[in-house]
Order: structure tokens, then C-alpha cells, then sequence
């Protein structure tokens, strides 16, 4: 007798598939929106703030000049009006180094006039900062001199931060709501379409079972609006009739056996065959059956396989395959780990055994994720270096082998050959996406026109400093050169030997404006036709290091 094992239905699985991707999506979501609006909310607030800042500096500017406090104390007292506007100070400017002093000032009912701020003017300058774990709002802002522009003194501002702060927490609680009213709804949606798609299922299986317990071969499965159920239904109804076909020529020979029992032999033997008959008929519906069954199973492997091969290389699924292993195993250590320490049976050298193990386990998982994100940062790099223009430091040799890399689709098919002549610890400062740019047009350039006519071309790429701060890239080739009158002007636009056939005459225009407006470099051609060609790029650098 086999052990009862508890297994997934699809209607479970099906729910917890569309809850899972559901709660995932909302919560991303709502915690980019909830982002979003505090950083909307804090703009408005430090908007506010430094427009503020500016009135009160502009409106105290000729009372600071007059030297008459009990005005400026007057003006600032419209400020009442603003609820959020806890203090107001006005600073006059002392000569030398000396530290501004109080002038004036306005608090707001149940406010102290604060000390100690002297010091921190400048660093408040026009830039708000949250103070007492976001309670409040201080800026300080510069009051000068209309018409003579010269510094007066100070203007300190603290604004209460309570409206803001009751903002982000509305935010927050609305978007929470919102996001469990979505997942009620996804919930209620993923229950109705559940029973569209497992209904027809579980309607075939309680038909198998139902059959196969009252022995009613009569019984015929009703089709599915699935197209695949349908077929399965057909399937099953042919291999009942054929059972139901056996079941009553079984019957007729028994009642032929009753009547005609003196023909025994004769009737066995004509039966026997028939019953193989039925029986080999029967054993091939349920080939076909299995067939069938089998050809689905396949097809969806397949349909999985095309995915995994277009989304995945191999160099990325062996690594990430023996971190998989060793994760699993430590998993499974783990719980046996979690059995005995549960049950007081550890013991220390189980336990020592275990944190070997993990620690073996641990190395191999990280090796191996180490090793798929070099493979995956590779292939980034080079698409970010296509479409950056900002500078980078990089490895020199590392840079040209993932460009190689990036057009080894390209060139798998192709025999020619690609040589790197480069110190492997060179690594410079500088642009890359021209760099990455630059040797790609090169590299098809004599694909496509210097080996025309040839089967293996070779191809040699040599980077070398010339100085502390530049770099020289010389490309050669060895393929039919450059005719004379193309060469002359072959950094010229629209410039094509395969004018009319697809061939533009832009790619070493484009090269030619990398390298002296992209690089602020040089580049030269040296070539004669049958005889390959010969590009020398120079261009400057900056923190050009060697292991020399």
C-alpha cells in the first residue's frame, strides 16, 4: 500500500500563481507612488520655504539698512498669519570675521526665541534642511543692499513641518487601501477565471473516476471549450467505446459458450481471437493516448526550452545551476540541522560538520553567481558604453574583449580572425561608448568591404600608452585595401564602394567625428590597394596605469 502523499491542485496553484505576481506588482507600485508623492509634497514645502525666505529678505532689507528693529519686529509680525511659520530672526552682518548678531527677531505664540544659530547661517543658505527627525523646516537666506548690493546681514526661517508630515502619512494609508482593495479584487477575479480553467479538468477527472468505479462503459465525456481538454475528452470517449465494444463481445461469447457447448473448442479459439483483437485495438488507443499525452508534455517543453535558450545563455545557466546544487544542499543540511537542534539531539560535531559544509556550499554559490554576473555584466557593459557619453576608468583589453563578445553573433559564422596585442593591466580613464563605437564600425567595415573576397581575414588591434596621458589604438587588417581615389576621401561623408547596395558612406565619416570630437583625438589611414589598411587613433586619457 502506497503512502498518501498531499499534492498541489491546479486550483491552488493557479490562485497562488496570480496572488503572488499581483501582491509583487502592487507593492511595487504603490511604494513608487508613495515615493513619489513625499518627494512632491517635500519640493512643494521646500518651495514655499525659499520663496518665503526671499520676501522676508527683500521686505527687511531697508529697515536692516535703517538700523530700526522695532520695524523690522512690526513686518515680521505679519507673519502670524502663516500658522506654519515658527520663528523668524533677522541677523545684522559684523565687520571682520565676526559672527552675525541678532537684530530682530519674530516667535510665534508658545516660541522661544532660539540662540546658537549664528554659526549655522551659512550652511543653511537657500538650502532647507529637516531638523528634529523631520518636525521642522530651517533655512537661512541673505538680505542685501537694493542698491548697492552689499550683504546687510541674515534672514533665519523655521517652519513647522507638521502639515507635510500629515500629508505622508494620508499618502501612505491611501495608498495601502487602495493596494488591498486591488488585491480583494485580483483575488475575486483570479477565483471566477480559476473555475473557467480547472473547471474542465476536474469535470474529466470526476467522469474517470465515477466510470472507472461504477463500471458504466456507456458513459461518454462531454467536450471542453479548451481546445486541448477537447481532444482529451475524444480521446478517453474512443477508448471507452473500445472498452464497451470488448465488454459486450466478452458477454456474447459467454452466451455463446452457454448454447453451444458442444463446439467448446471451437468457440474458444474464434473468441480468443477476437478478444486479442479487441485487446490489441485497445492497447493501441492507449498508445495513442499516451502519444498524445506524451506529444503535449513535449510540446510545452519545447515552448519552455525556446524560452530559456532566448532569455539565458549556457556559460550563465551552468554557473547558476551548481549554485542551484549547493544551495539545495544546504537546505537540505539545514533541516536536518533544524530536526536535531529541535528535538535536542544536535550535536557540537554535527554542528561543526554543518558549518563546514556551509561554508564549502556558500564558497560554491558565490563563485558560481560571481562568475554569471561577470558573464552578464559583460554583455551590459557594452550596451551602456553604446549609448553613454560620460567618462569611465576600464581595463583596456577587458573593454576590446567585450566589444568582441557583443559581435561574436555577428561573426560565429565567419572564419576570420580577430588578434589583441594589448598589456592586460592597462586600464585608463576616458570616454568608452566612442571607443566601443569606433572598433565595431572597424571591425564590420572590413567585414563587409576588406574581406569581400576572402574566406579568413585577420584582423590585429594593438593599444599602447605613448605618453602619461594618451592612448594609441592601431587597427590593421589584411584585406583588399583601399582604392586611391577612395582613400582620399574616405573620412568624407556619403564616401561608398558599395554605393546602390545598401552601403551608405557614413561609418568612417562617423569614426572620424568620434575620434576628434567625441575623444579630441587623431586618427590616420595608411593604405594600398591589395595590401589591407592600417588606422592609427591617438587620442588623450587621463590616470593611464600599468602593473609596470
Amino acid at each position: 500500500m502506497t503512502d498518501k502523499v498531499v499534492k498541489l491542485t491546479i486550483k491552488s496553484l493557479f490562485l497562488w500563481v496570480v496572488m503572488s505576481i499581483a501582491t509583487f506588482s502592487l507593492a511595487v507600485l504603490s511604494s513608487l507612488a508613495v515615493y513619489t508623492q513625499i518627494k512632491t509634497y517635500r519640493h512643494e514645502l521646500e518651495s514655499n520655504a525659499l520663496m518665503l525666505a526671499k520676501l522676508v529678505a527683500r521686505s527687511s532689507a531697508a529697515y536692516l539698512y535703517d538700523e530700526t528693529p522695532e520695524r523690522i519686529e512690526t513686518a515680521l509680525s505679519n507673519l502670524a498669519a502663516a500658522d506654519h511659520v515658527l520663528n523668524a530672526h533677522v541677523y545684522k552682518a559684523q565687520s571682520g570675521n565676526l559672527e552675525p548678531q541678532i537684530f530682530a527677531s519674530y516667535n510665534k505664540e508658545g516660541q522661544l526665541l532660539l540662540g546658537g544659530k549664528e554659526n549655522q547661517l551659512a550652511s543653511m543658505f537657500m538650502t532647507p534642511q529637516l531638523a528634529d527627525n523631520g518636525q521642522y523646516l530651517e533655512l537661512s537666506a541673505k538680505v542685501f543692499d537694493i542698491e548697492t548690493n552689499i550683504q546687510l546681514g541674515w534672514i533665519y526661517l523655521r517652519i513647522s513641518s507638521e502639515n507635510f508630515n500629515q500629508l505622508v502619512g494620508k499618502s501612505i494609508w491611501l495608498n495601502i487601501a487602495v493596494a488591498l482593495a486591488l488585491l480583494a479584487i485580483s483575488f475575486y477575479s483570479a477565483m471566477r477565471m480559476q473555475r473557467f480553467v480547472t473547471g474542465p479538468v476536474e469535470e474529466i477527472a470526476n467522469f474517470l473516476q465515477r466510470t472507472s468505479r461504477q463500471r458504466d462503459y456507456s458513459a461518454r465525456a462531454s467536450g471542453s471549450a479548451i481546445r486541448e481538454l477537447d481532444i482529451l475528452a475524444d480521446a478517453v470517449n474512443v477508448m471507452l467505446f473500445r472498452m464497451q465494444e470488448y465488454m459486450q463481445k466478452q458477454r456474447q461469447a459467454e452466451e455463446q459458450h452457454r448454447k453451444l457447448n458442444a463446439s467448446l473448442e471451437d468457440m474458444v479459439s474464434h473468441r480468443t481471437t477476437a478478444l486479442k483483437d479487441a485487446n490489441q485495438e485497445l492497447i493501441q488507443t492507449l498508445e495513442k493516448l499516451h502519444q498524445f499525452q506524451r506529444q503535449i508534455v513535449q510540446n510545452e517543453k519545447m515552448a519552455s526550452l525556446g524560452d530559456m535558450v532566448a532569455g539565458v545563455a549556457h556559460e550563465v545557466n551552468t554557473p547558476i545551476g551548481l549554485g542551484v546544487t549547493a544551495s539545495t544542499m544546504m537546505l537540505d543540511r539545514l533541516a536536518v540541522i533544524q530536526k536535531d537542534f529541535e528535538n535536542k539531539t544536535l550535536k557540537a560535531s554535527a554542528m561543526k560538520r554543518f558549518l563546514e559544509e556551509s561554508n564549502e556550499n556558500l564558497n560554491i554559490i558565490y563563485r558560481n553567481l560571481n562568475r554569471a554576473a561577470e558573464l552578464i555584466s559583460s554583455f551590459k557593459q557594452v550596451a551602456v558604453d553604446q549609448t553613454s557619453e560620460s567618462s569611465r576608468s576600464f581595463c583596456v583589453v577587458q573593454l576590446v574583449n567585450e566589444i568582441l563578445l557583443s559581435l561574436q553573433p555577428r561573426l560565429k559564422k565567419l572564419k576570420h580572425n580577430i588578434n589583441v596585442e594589448c598589456d592586460p593591466t592597462l586600464s585608463v580613464e576616458t570616454k568608452a561608448g566612442p571607443i566601443n563605437q569606433i572598433l565595431i564600425n572597424l571591425i564590420m567595415n572590413s567585414v563587409i568591404h576588406g574581406f569581400e573576397t576572402m574566406d579568413e581575414g585577420t584582423i590585429d588591434i594593438r593599444a599602447e600608452l605613448v605618453s602619461n596621458n594618451k592612448l594609441k589604438l592601431v587597427y590593421t587588417d589584411n584585406g583588399k585595401g583601399i582604392p586611391p581615389e577612395i582613400r582620399k576621401r574616405i573620412f568624407d561623408p556619403f564616401v561608398t564602394t558599395k554605393r546602390g547596395q545598401g552601403g551608405s558612406g557614413l561609418g568612417m565619416h562617423l569614426v572620424y567625428n568620434l575620434v576628434t570630437q567625441a575623444l579630441n583625438g587623431s586618427i590616420s589611414i595608411t593604405s594600398e590597394e591589395g595590401n589591407g589598411v592600417e588606422f592609427v587613433i591617438i587620442f588623450p586619457v587621463v590616470n593611464a596605469k600599468t602593473s609596470e
